[in-house]
């Protein structure tokens, strides 16, 4: 019985899991660019997507990984943006319907008791 510790041999056959390969986002990328263009968001995450994926085929993992992140954080901006900007607007638009609204119910009955009153200074 060996109770050594492990030896070189075992311990250079035992592997972390394997680093996976990074991802390129392209799909991602071309879907904010023709659908969801904010601020040009969506050609520049194209743009780092095309980047990290050539990185990715000639072997530079490290560039990919970095391209990678940056065009996963611009997809998220262009993302987020396309969906938040039409709540906002909605909300806006909303709102600004139902002052209107309060105003012109408000301005309709300043106007009918100022047109339809007596006038005592005219007798």
């Amino acid at each position: 019985m060996d109770t050594s510790y492990p030896r070189e041999e075992q311990l250079s056959k035992r592997r972390w899991p394997p680093a996976r390969e990074p991802r390129d986002h392209l799909v991602w990328a071309i879907f904010n660019t023709l659908y969801m263009n904010i601020c040009c968001l969506g050609f520049v995450a194209l743009a780092f997507a095309v980047k990290a994926r050539d990185r990715k085929v000639s072997g530079d993992v490290e560039a990919a990984r970095h391209f990678s992140s940056k065009a996963r954080c611009y997809n998220t901006l262009a993302t987020a943006g396309s969906v938040l900007l039409p709540l906002v607007l909605f909300a806006l638009i909303v709102t600004g319907v139902v002052h209107l609204s309060k105003l012109a119910h408000e301005s309709v009955g300043f106007f009918t008791y100022q047109f339809s009153g007596s006038n005592d200074e005219d007798q």
